[in-house]
This record gives C-alpha cells, sequence and structure tokens, in this order.
C-alpha cells in the first residue's frame, strides 16, 4: 500500500536532484530554494526508512536504494505526464509528444527517413529529438524526460531497467579527406596517426573503449594531437578542411563516404562491431503513436539496407511483435 505521506513534490524533487546530481541545480530547475530541495528529500527518506543520496566528496551521490526506488518514481511522474497529456488530448485534440533520443550514428543515417515515413502516418502526434552522449540520454530516458533513445547498445551496468531492441549492427570507421596522406599506396595507417590531428568520441561514449583497445593492439600507445568531440558536424567540417583522421561510428559518415566527401581508410576494425538498436523503459507500455514510431524506424533500418526485411507492412505494428 503506498504511504499517503509520499507526495507528488516529493517525486518530483526526487527525481530532479538524481538527474542533476546536486541539490543547487535540482532547486534551480524546480524554481525552489536549495532548503526546501533537502528538507524535500528528508522527508522522502523519513518515509522510506533509509537514505537515498549520501555525500560524495563535495557533491552527493545516489544510493544504491535511491537507484532502485528512482526506477519506480521516474515511472510515476512518466505515468503522471502521460495522464496530463491525454486529458490535455481529449480538451484541445493534440496528442502527446515523442522524445526520442538519438546518438549521431542514427542522426544522419535513420532519423530522417524514420520520421518521413511517420509523418506519412498522419497521426497528428508531435515529435522532440535530442541529440547527445548516450550516457545523457540514458540518464533521460530512466528519469522519463525521453520515451525512446536510438542508438548503440550501451554497457551492461547501464542497461538496468531497460529494454533493447536490436535492429542492425555497426562498427567504427577511420575517415579523411580525399587525397589525404594516409591514403597512398604503401602507407601505414596507425604508423602514421600520430603525424595528424585525430578526432575521437569523448571518453564516456560507447565506442570509445573498443577504439582504445583497437589502437593499443597496433601499437598505437597515445596520441599528440587527439581531439575529443561527440559533434558531427564539427568533425565533418574539420576533416574536409584539414589532415585530420577521424574515428567514428560508419553510421555517421556513410553518407559522406557515399558521396565522396570523405574516404574511408583501409583499417581492419571489425572487432568494433556492435549492436544498434532501440532502448526504452523496460516498465513503459509504448503508445500507440510510439509503437508506429517505432516501426518506422525499423522500417529506415530495413530501406538503408541494413536489416533483412523485404517490404513494409501495411500496418504498423506493437513493439513487441516486431519482426526479426
Amino acid at each position: 500500500m503506498i504511504d499517503s505521506r509520499i507526495k507528488f513534490r516529493h517525486l518530483q524533487t526526487f527525481v530532479e536532484v538524481a538527474r542533476q546530481k546536486s541539490v543547487m541545480k535540482a532547486a534551480g530547475v524546480l524554481n525552489v530554494s536549495q532548503p526546501a530541495v533537502t528538507k524535500t528529500i528528508r522527508e522522502l527518506e523519513q518515509v522510506l526508512g533509509v537514505a537515498v543520496f549520501e555525500r560524495d566528496g563535495r557533491g552527493i551521490r545516489i544510493t544504491r536504494t535511491g537507484e532502485a526506488f528512482l526506477r519506480h518514481a521516474g515511472a510515476a511522474l512518466t505515468a503522471i505526464r502521460q495522464g496530463f497529456d491525454s486529458v490535455s488530448q481529449a480538451r484541445h485534440g493534440l496528442a502527446p509528444p515523442i522524445r526520442i533520443g538519438a546518438l549521431p550514428t542514427v542522426s544522419t543515417r535513420i532519423m530522417p527517413r524514420a520520421i518521413a515515413l511517420f509523418l506519412a502516418e498522419e497521426t497528428g502526434v508531435r515529435i522532440k529529438i535530442v541529440t547527445g552522449e548516450n550516457a545523457v540520454l540514458l540518464e533521460q530516458l530512466r528519469v522519463g524526460d525521453l520515451d525512446l533513445v536510438v542508438g548503440r547498445l550501451a554497457a551492461p551496468e547501464r542497461m538496468t531497467g531497460f529494454s533493447f531492441e536490436h535492429l542492425y549492427s555497426e562498427q567504427v570507421v577511420f575517415c579523411v579527406r580525399a587525397g589525404h596522406p594516409l591514403t597512398a599506396p604503401g602507407r601505414s595507417v596507425f604508423a602514421g596517426l600520430a603525424d595528424f590531428p585525430v578526432l575521437m568520441p569523448t571518453s564516456g561514449s560507447i565506442i570509445r573503449p573498443f577504439v582504445d583497445r583497437l589502437l593499443i593492439a597496433n601499437g598505437v600507445a597515445e596520441l599528440p594531437n587527439l581531439i575529443e568531440t561527440v559533434s558531427d558536424a564539427f568533425g565533418r567540417a574539420f576533416v574536409q578542411a584539414s589532415d585530420a583522421v577521424w574515428i567514428i561510428s560508419s553510421g555517421v559518415v556513410a553518407g559522406d563516404i557515399e558521396a565522396g566527401h570523405l574516404t574511408a581508410l583501409s583499417v581492419d576494425t571489425s572487432e568494433t562491431k556492435g549492436p544498434v538498436g532501440l532502448t526504452v523503459r523496460a516498465d513503459a507500455v509504448p503508445s500507440l503513436p510510439q509503437s508506429i514510431l517505432m516501426q518506422t524506424i525499423r522500417e529506415a533500418a530495413s530501406m538503408a539496407g541494413l536489416k533483412a526485411q523485404a517490404h513494409r507492412p501495411p500496418r504498423a505494428q506493437p513493439a513487441d511483435q516486431s519482426p526479426e
């Protein structure tokens, strides 16, 4: 039985502190004072009988008990938001928006076609697309700020409470501008990397550990001119205008390579291959529009030649009935 002492403000404050990892930042987002946030968290802990946060140096971190409660608190807030959206839809004829987190690997290769297919369904549902690092997007998904994340499968420890549907697999590529010195016949890519700026995803990205292991295995201990970025726009512009080497997921630059704007170096990156797909909260029940959107993403992957599926079905299928 739910304790009647737990109020909406307790859940909202707890989830925001967990998301911001800071009482001060949460107070700013909620537009309340820091003492008010602290008091609300203490009230919640008194009701639960356990601590949900603990000190970590000058900051705070969520406890294991807090992590467990966060999954349910986030789901509860999501259910409340959906309830408000449903009332708004009934009153004003507006459907609740679908909020998507899209990693760079699918933002240019899959999502434009998927959204075009979705709009053709004329559901009237608004779409919000957010890009960023995988860890950030998954945290937003966990607390209910996103409904769906499309991209690479995260590490097992980050997938607690999530469900993943595999669409296709991809690996990283080493790409450069046309005419780059490393494209010369007989030139060793790994031996020459240190002579050029190298762009790579940040250390917190999913593919970075795969790239680091590949470099070490091929005798590259460090790179003197390393640039870390998750901006595909910067990477694309910088590589085309310089002698930089861009190590990135193939999906990000597939169109550039096909168009001849960039060239993939001859490097065996098969060991960096990993699954790309749809991540949702395990306890979430997708609405009909969200199920349709997920189906159009599957179809977009198929149309790009990334998944074996001959024809588009006449009707969108629910998420749990997707073809393999």
